[in-house]
């Protein structure tokens, strides 16, 4: 049944879960799911004060694409000489870094996921971080502008180091024996997509330490996790048993659909991708951006099989080669810029052609559909 973001938001929230994990492609509406939940347990009020902004009014932490929004680069386009990250401060980096002197511990985690010797450095009033590369000598790189893997990895670190005060308070049964009061009126962490730009080796290792912290809380503190990255989702559907598990769908009304994936098996990415297909053939639904689900399929089996090239899994004609028109039709409508969203009309003779080529492909290589 399909529903608003809203109604999805409810439905969260109706579902009393301590962990919710839920898969969706990007652009599906992950991010706006995060804004409307937020405003469902927190809405914003004409009245709304200071004092009530302030952290221990919180119901709810988030961490989305809007928290990555309060870093940005400032290159020093003048001399460039020291690039530096800029913090837009708010009642959350001022609570981790200037309330509880968090900067040792956020400096640790980054770079347990990065390099030890690649080093932050913040200002005095925390409003900056600069990097260095220390070589364990004299030698010295100073003021480098990292990564966007690297400097999603920085940001991530300073929210990983809240949820873990935050848990390590809450998991004192009595809230007057607790350090702080900052938490006590929490009762929601929302995570969306926390893995852009990170490596798959430390995407694993950050879906793991993630499962760990969560699984750490004794408090009622729920936790609802978003990602469009099949490997998080599965590394954490593997560590994270008794949670709800979903996927998330856009229909072509604008509504959504979420659809329950609590069962024992992870999530089969190219399986489902492959599902996808059959429905949109079935339906005569199908878009230019379905190519590019084909084109994925094949990279990861060519992956598997060893082959060099995807275009080697292709049917081949009389002369033992792929059909050259079916290679180009896949290129040419899976590098669209944005193939993922775009709903470009096909002509029939290229519905023709991905309907012969998943039908092609499921009889060579036997893919199993009870998995998916």
């Amino acid at each position: 049944m399909s529903k608003t973001l809203t109604e999805i938001a409810q439905q969260l929230k109706d579902a009393k879960k301590k962990v919710q994990l839920i898969y969706a492609f990007n652009g599906t509406g992950k991010t706006r799911l995060s804004r409307e939940f937020k405003d469902l347990i927190a809405p914003k009020t004409d009245t709304e004060d200071v004092q009530q902004s302030e952290l221990a009014q919180k119901k709810i932490l988030y961490y989305s694409a809007f928290t990555e929004d309060l870093f940005y680069w400032d290159n020093d386009l003048r001399l460039d000489v020291e690039p530096k990250l800029r913090i837009h401060t708010n009642v959350f980096t001022r609570w981790v870094l200037e309330e509880q002197g968090q900067d040792q511990n956020i400096i640790a985690i980054f770079q347990h996921y990065t390099n030890e010797k690649l080093t932050p450095r913040f200002n005095s009033d925390f409003s900056a971080v600069s990097f260095s590369f220390e070589r364990g000598n004299i030698e010295q790189e100073a003021n480098i502008k990292i990564s966007k893997g690297e400097e999603s990895n920085f940001i991530w670190s300073v929210f990983h180091s809240l949820i873990e005060q935050m848990i390590s308070e809450l998991n004192i049964a009595e809230a007057a024996d607790r350090s702080t009061d900052a938490f006590n009126n929490l009762e929601y962490v929302f995570i969306d997509d926390p893995v852009s730009s990170l490596d798959e080796n430390h995407l694993i290792e950050l879906a793991v330490d993630l499962a760990q912290l969560i699984k750490s809380n004794e408090s009622d503190i729920k936790f609802i996790i978003t990602t469009h990255n099949p490997l998080f989702y599965n590394v954490l559907h593997n560590e994270l048993k008794s949670s709800g598990k979903y996927r998330m769908k856009k229909l072509d009304d604008g509504t959504y659909e979420l659809i329950n994936q609590s069962d024992d098996s992870p999530f089969s990415y190219h399986l489902f991708l492959k599902l996808e297909l059959e429905k949109a053939i079935e339906s005569g639904q199908v878009s230019k951006y379905h190519f590019n689900f084909l084109r994925n399929i094949l990279e990861k089996t060519s992956t598997f099989l060893g082959y060099q090239n995807w275009g080697d899994l292709l049917p081949k004609t009389d002369d033992g080669r792929p059909n050259p028109y079916e290679a180009r039709i896949i290129n040419i409508s899976s590098h669209s810029k944005h193939a993922g969203e775009e709903v470009a009309e096909l002509t029939e003779d290229d519905k023709r052609v991905l309907a012969y080529l998943v039908r092609q492909i499921s009889e060579m290589y036997r893919f199993d559909s009870r998995s998916s």
